[in-house]
């Protein structure tokens, strides 16, 4: 914790560090507990067994967001139930059938088939009964598709045997088939509840339908094991509630209470070691009709990174489809079920960006209970008591919850693992205690953080609930987002913030996600140690974060240089106003040179269109207007055009006024603009701006840009200046680089123009030559000619105080070396300048 406070407040992360909320905190354990209590009761909580991701490892069910998919490789079969009766098939079918039949499975995971319960089909697919020369099959018509209808030039120049292979459909190429005929198509819902034997127990399974039997894979019907997977424990739910799953498999990985005459050799065998067994007696028994090995995808536990397993084991759960009296914040609601309720919170949570609605909705409409116990001995417990024989929650379970909350706040969670349950109910609940036992199973650590609105943010009164924004990473919308979101809903009806903010993962220069072996890591610490820290800062909220985060050196050397514009743009600013008093100096815009109202209608407009990127956490176009108005907007166009009247101008004079009043107020609009991205640049400037001020910049509001009284008219003007004034810098380069002139001020300049843009340039008369920084500039209106400049090198001498090269340079006997200008504005009434 001490090392990651060290890190973020060199950062710049803004928090309560003498405060941290703490996972262990005593307080923070029992408010979890009490979150635990709410769900219970509002009915969101019960216990029973159902499959869940198993980590044998981990000796523990773990929760989906603990799962991780790695690719493995497996045995891929395919497998015959056969058909018990003929006559029932034939009815199905609608023609008599004799001899053996039967009913293809295909799986990858053969030791699941001792636990088979039925085989599914979907009752809207339709079914073929096939003959072969290997047998008759039942398989889904999708994957006996008939290529005897393909146009005869597909098969030109091909063997007989490539013929006849081609002709053959891929699944039944797989049985080792040579000829083949459909006798009879029927729906899968005329094969409910046919009886099949199974492969190698002595024993019958059902057909039964279900929705999600697909035909993705496999062969349209689908093994049905209730105890290794939640489809198979849903349908056998749905149409056999009674029948409890066939829980063969322990906790540790091995099979125990084999009661099969057949496999007697799997007991005490793994998964790995049982599957050789099963496929040798299948083979062996001529139910194996075809076996391959294929790699795909498969989950993993996160610690340990072995593959799981669905098992059904008894735990606790959250319930997503139980209806209940629903609440929101405080008001009932009526009856909804905990799906219902996030659906409607998701439909109420703002998104950034916008496609992570539709993710999370997806993983509402589609995910399981949320199994919420595990089975460790580390963790925050579920302080429950249940009866030892039926095991129902005990009457008294929120009162009893909240004395072990009032416990662990003064002691931890070692108070409830340490309590002796016999004397606390005697205590605390005498009545048939001793019928009653403490439950030792602990919470999942995502309860653990998903209910941190209700440990956190509603136990500390400068933070407030429900919270502006939540912002993570992209996985955590199955994981933080997701668990934060159901808790909410379980106990108010809501989720638990207004808006979720997802940013993508940092990757190296290439794209590569970074990693020690491949030496490719950026340290963050390493990069504030050769940058600083604003570097980093302004690196993460120049890079469109929805995507993958790029970086590299390479990169942060550009950002450097972005850093520096906007360094050397503020270091301009406080320079110039370093003499300028605001409280005395301050002019007001109406008495301001035109060209400073129109930088400052630049700014308001720059700072409009930040704080927009801002509220839509749009931090890289925020950045990119940022810099772009510090290089182009003021470096490129107003400072450039300003340093000559800053520069020139009479220390005190209204000209030099004017400018200094506009540039105190774009400092300070810059300032706050740059706080919440270069917050340490912001502070350096704060102190400068107030250095016997005890305040801080980041308590300070956005500025109040004072309005720059210019038309519409005036604004259009000034935009189709700045439009052609790049034109005319380009002729001045041309003339630069031929040696003719040196600095632009010793050239003079004629415009050709029409219509508009004669009119914006005359209208600023003698203020035109400052707006090009030439010693002379002429618009001449000329009709149909678009817009020309024309560059002449000054014949004039140069002054020696202002650079320019005008005319009357050694006009005034006792100044030979200046011009009338700088004269008067030495030892005059100074210039009078309208524009610019």
């Amino acid at each position: 914790v001490e090392k990651q406070k060290k890190d973020f407040i060199r950062l710049g992360v803004l928090g309560d560090w003498d405060n941290p909320y703490l996972t262990m905190d005593f307080k923070t354990e029992a408010d979890i507990m009490r979150a635990l209590g709410e769900i219970y009761k509002n009915g969101y909580l019960y216990q029973g067994s159902k499959p869940v991701h198993w980590c044998v490892d981990c000796g523990s069910a773990l929760a989906e967001a603990e799962v991780e998919y790695e690719d493995v490789n497996s045995p891929a079969i395919d497998v015959g139930f056969k058909v018990v009766d003929n006559s029932a098939l034939s009815k199905a079918f609608g023609i008599e059938v004799k001899g053996d039949v039967f009913a293809v499975i295909w799986t990858t995971t053969p030791w699941t088939l001792p636990a088979n319960q039925a085989v599914c089909v979907n009752a809207e697919l339709n079914y073929d009964l096939v003959e072969t020369d290997k047998g008759l099959y039942i398989l889904c018509d999708y994957f006996v598709n008939d290529l005897a209808s393909a146009q005869a030039s597909s098969f030109d120049g091909l063997s007989h045997e490539d013929y006849k292979n081609l002709l053959l459909p891929p699944l039944l190429r797989r049985f080792g088939v040579n000829t083949y005929k459909r006798w009879a198509k029927t729906l899968g819902s005329s094969l409910n509840g046919l009886q099949l034997k199974h492969p190698f127990d002595n024993r019958q399974v059902p057909i039964i339908c279900g929705d999600h039997v697909t035909t993705d894979a496999g062969t349209g019907l689908v093994h049905t094991a209730a105890a290794h997977g939640n489809d198979d424990w849903l349908v056998m739910k749905a149409n056999f509630p009674n029948e409890k799953p066939r829980i063969l498999m322990g906790g540790n990985g091995r099979f125990f209470n084999i009661d099969l005459v057949e496999l007697e050799a799997i007991r005490g065998l793994t998964r790995q070691e049982a599957n050789k067994v099963i496929l040798a007696t299948m083979q062996e028994n001529g139910t194996l009709l075809a076996s391959a090995r294929l790699n795909h995808s498969f989950p993993h536990c996160w610690r340990h990174k072995t593959p799981l397993m669905q098992l059904a084991t008894h735990q606790w759960f959250i319930g997503m489809n139980l209806d209940n009296d629903s609440w929101y914040m405080g008001e009932k609601i009526g009856k909804q079920s905990l799906r219902q309720v996030a659906q409607q919170a998701v439909r109420r949570t703002e998104f950034f960006p916008s496609w992570g609605r539709a993710r999370l909705e997806a993983m509402i409409e589609n995910r399981p209970d949320w199994c919420v116990s595990r089975q460790r001995n580390w963790g925050v417990p579920m302080p429950l008591f249940v009866h030892k024989e039926t095991g129902e929650p005990h009457p008294q379970t929120l009162a009893l919850l909240e004395q072990a909350a009032l416990l662990t706040e003064q002691a931890g969670l070692e108070a409830w693992f340490s309590l002796d349950a016999d004397a606390f109910l005697a205590e605390n609940a005498p009545e048939h205690a001793e019928q009653y036992k403490k439950v030792t199973d602990t919470l999942d650590v995502w309860f653990d953080s998903g209910t941190t609105h209700a440990s956190v943010l509603k136990r500390r009164a400068d933070l407030q609930y429900p919270a502006d924004l939540y912002l993570e990473g992209s996985d955590q919308h199955r994981g933080w987002f997701q668990s934060s979101l159901l808790t909410g809903c379980a106990i108010d009806g809501r989720a638990p913030y207004k808006a979720l903010l997802t940013h993508g993962f940092v990757v190296d220069g290439a794209g590569h996600k970074m990693s020690k072996s491949k030496g490719n890591v950026v340290a963050p610490q390493k990069v504030m140690d050769t940058y600083g820290a604003d570097i980093l800062r302004l690196w993460v909220a120049s890079t469109d974060y929805s995507g993958e985060l790029t970086i590299s050196d390479e990169i942060l050397k550009r950002v450097a240089d972005s850093y520096r514009k906007i360094r050397n743009t503020c270091k301009f600013l406080l320079a110039n106003i370093a003499d300028f008093d605001a409280s005395k100096d301050l002019l007001p815009a109406s008495d301001w040179l035109e060209i400073d109202r129109y930088a400052l209608h630049l700014t308001e407009q720059l700072q409009i269109n930040v704080l927009a990127d801002y509220d839509r956490y749009e931090f890289h176009l925020a950045v990119q207007k940022f810099v772009g108005f510090c290089t182009d907007d003021l470096g490129g166009f107003y400072l450039d055009i300003l340093k000559d009247r800053l520069y020139t101008s009479g220390e005190t004079s209204h000209a030099r006024r004017a400018a200094q009043s506009a540039l105190h107020h774009i400092t300070h609009a810059l300032m706050r603009l740059m706080a919440p991205i270069l917050s340490f640049t912001a502070d350096e400037i704060w102190q400068t701006l107030k250095p016997d001020n005890d305040g801080s910049i980041f308590t300070e509001e956005w500025y109040k840009v004072p309005d720059s009284k210019l038309s519409r008219h005036e604004k259009g003007s000034w935009k189709t200046i700045r439009d052609h004034r790049d034109n005319v810098n380009k002729r001045l380069e041309e003339k630069r680089a031929t040696g003719e002139i040196g600095s632009s001020l010793a050239a003079e300049l004629d415009i050709y123009a029409a219509d508009s843009t004669y009119e914006a340039m005359l209208r600023l008369g003698e203020d035109l030559r400052f707006v090009f920084i030439t010693s002379r500039a002429t618009i001449h209106n000329k009709d149909g000619i678009g817009f020309t400049a024309v560059v002449s090198t000054s014949q004039h001498k140069k002054c020696d105080r202002c650079w320019h090269y005008p005319a009357d340079v050694g006009s005034h006997a006792e100044h030979p070396s200046i011009c009338g200008r700088c004269v008067s504005n030495l030892f005059g009434a100074g210039e009078a300048r309208k524009y610019a």
